[in-house]
């Protein structure tokens, strides 16, 4: 169960459940960053019962060596991708109780989240709407997660949104293309010489 209890802070018990998130491999020291570091999917568009989970899955995965217990220190979240605002997130820890600060903008791009460490290091994650159907949302997470990946987050979302057609996505050039084919801009294919 998930209480206000101060203005503005959010407090979170034990998390509801595991995050579904997927996270690419470690980098190796001096390899340059990707734009995403993985993708999660939220069960729904409230902080307050998403993000203590998230900050769990992220702080032991990336704690390095495995007995770090630097915390996550703030999360920064574009205002459109969620219900509510809440300045402060209370989570529980090994450590007990800690603070995680949440900054709230509205130029972040959209699907983005950015989980900061009490020493500097930082996750971009992809945050895929909590009502995209399961097998778009998984590719998406998978994507993002892929060593290979070099889409941003805005891109990864425009895929999922973008009705796919025979010829390409709509939106396309090759969509585009045919659209104004199918208008009569020009014939889709030559006649054959004779």
């Amino acid at each position: 169960m998930w209480t206000l209890t101060e203005t503005g802070t959010t407090i979170g018990l034990p998390p509801p459940s595991t995050p579904r998130l997927r996270l690419r491999p470690p980098r190796a020291a001096g390899s340059p960053r990707a734009p995403l570091e993985g993708g999660w999917w939220p069960r729904s568009a409230d902080p307050a019962a998403e993000l203590p989970g998230l900050a769990h899955a992220l702080q032991a995965h990336n704690a390095n060596p495995p007995d770090d217990h630097r915390p996550i220190t703030h999360i920064m979240l574009r205002v459109a991708d969620w219900d509510s605002r809440p300045r402060r997130l209370r989570v529980n820890s090994a450590d007990g109780i800690r603070t995680v600060g949440l900054s709230w903008f509205d130029t972040l791009p959209a699907g983005l989240l950015t989980a900061i460490w009490a020493d500097g290091r930082r996750v971009d994650l992809l945050t895929v709407p909590a009502s995209t159907p399961h097998a778009e949302a998984y590719a998406a997470m998978e994507l993002a997660a892929h060593p290979a990946n070099h889409l941003h987050a805005p891109d990864l979302l425009a895929a999922l949104t973008t009705p796919v057609g025979p010829r390409g996505p709509a939106g396309s050039e090759t969509a585009s293309h045919n659209a104004w084919e199918s208008e009569g801009g020009r014939l889709g294919r030559q006649p054959a010489a004779q």
